[in-house]
């Protein structure tokens, strides 16, 4: 039986520990294309050009600038009008920050694994599939898309901080075992 960490900070660290132990050479983030997505009503998306292993990172966090909190956003006109564009990383802290990667687009059963501003394959990935996440976890707690998932019709509502961050360890953590 594994240990379990005590804390969430335990648990990132053991995740990612975990993650840097299954990976045999550098982390190469796979080439991609902006296309027609494939989920009705979504517009474009990012396809894989090729396969991509699950639990390998497709995306990783790069050259964000600045982050605030959800209250900063709305209270400025300017963010608030980029609030669409905008992404969790932790806690209740968002960026609108994320260029080719808003073309990610959402499902409640994605192909990828949003976790801390990485997006993990969730699955093995073949050349061609297009990349999604629950935008659940990229939401800030409680907040509504102003869409509907397009295969349930569900409202899509951001999960608690702490909801978010142990479903996505532990379904990263099922990826690497």
């Amino acid at each position: 039986m594994r240990d379990v960490p005590a804390s969430p900070e335990g648990a990132i660290r053991t995740t990612l520990a975990r993650f840097a132990e299954s990976a045999n050479r550098a982390v190469i983030l796979p080439r991609y294309r902006i296309a027609p997505s494939t989920i009705p009503g979504a517009g474009r998306g990012v396809f894989l050009d090729e396969p991509l292993p699950r639990g390998r990172i497709a995306i990783a966090p790069d050259a964000i600038d600045r982050t605030w909190t959800f209250a900063e956003i709305l209270s400025d006109p300017e963010r608030a009008a980029l609030l669409h564009t905008s992404v969790r990383w932790f806690e209740d802290t968002l960026s609108p920050d994320w260029p080719d990667e808003c073309y990610v687009n959402h499902s409640f059963e994605p192909s990828g694994l949003w976790l801390l501003g990485f997006i993990f394959a969730a699955r093995d990935l073949s050349a061609g599939d297009e990349l999604t996440v629950d935008y659940r976890h990229l939401l800030a707690p409680g907040q509504e898309e102003s869409f509907r998932d397009a295969h349930t019709g569900e409202a899509i509502v951001g999960y608690a901080w702490r909801d978010s961050l142990r479903l996505g360890l532990d379904t990263l953590r099922g990826l690497l075992d």
